[in-house]
């Protein structure tokens, strides 16, 4: 008999908190928002799982050569394979993996298959549609200073290319060995010092 009165009041108590909670107001309102929040909490958590899974896009072959400044603008992300060149300093590098900064509708897409020297020397992110080579010779020290920093951020970040070729220049011939790394032998510190 006392088993039976003890599973009565366990009914009853059980049967009390579900009254309570779905008849009174408040603590549906409350459940309601405590629904609603681990719902958005699971979509949320699969929602990045499947972005997480998306397919990463091919790597480009490695290019490897010199641009004339008309060559260059042929890299600008418009192109089939998507492939972005931009040159600072007279060095030319491949900033594809940054195409979010530097692709169409980026933040400097102006600097894509262009020379943006100019611009990242004076602060402006203006398409340099000029179609010669920019010596960069009315630049102050400071904008020179400033270009030479910006210069060492791309030579650690993307894959050198090769030069921007001034009037007359004759392209260099890389070979096969020179897949070293990310920058140019004008880098490397001479044997003496």
């Amino acid at each position: 008999m006392a088993e039976s009165v003890e599973s009565e009041n366990e009914m009853g108590f059980l049967t009390g908190i579900f009254y309570e909670m779905f008849f009174n107001p408040i603590n549906l309102f409350l459940v309601g928002v405590i629904s609603f929040l681990a719902y958005k909490i699971f979509r949320n958590t699969t929602q990045s799982t499947t972005a997480k899974a998306a397919p990463v896009e091919p790597t480009l072959p490695r290019l490897r050569r010199d641009f004339t400044v008309q060559e260059l603008k042929q890299y600008d992300g418009n192109q089939p394979d998507g492939r972005i060149l931009v040159a600072v300093n007279g060095n030319v590098y491949d900033v594809t993996k940054g195409k979010r900064f530097y692709g169409p509708g980026g933040p400097y897409a102006a600097f894509g298959g262009r020379d943006a020297s100019r611009g990242l020397a004076t602060f402006s992110v203006t398409s340099n549609d000029n179609n010669e080579y920019d010596d960069l010779s009315d630049l102050n020290t400071m904008e020179m200073d400033s270009v030479r920093e910006w210069e060492m951020q791309f030579k650690e970040r993307y894959i050198f290319v090769g030069k921007l070729l001034k009037p007359g220049e004759q392209p260099t011939n890389y070979s096969d060995e020179d897949e070293e790394g990310p920058s140019d032998k004008s880098s490397e510190k001479p044997k003496d010092e």
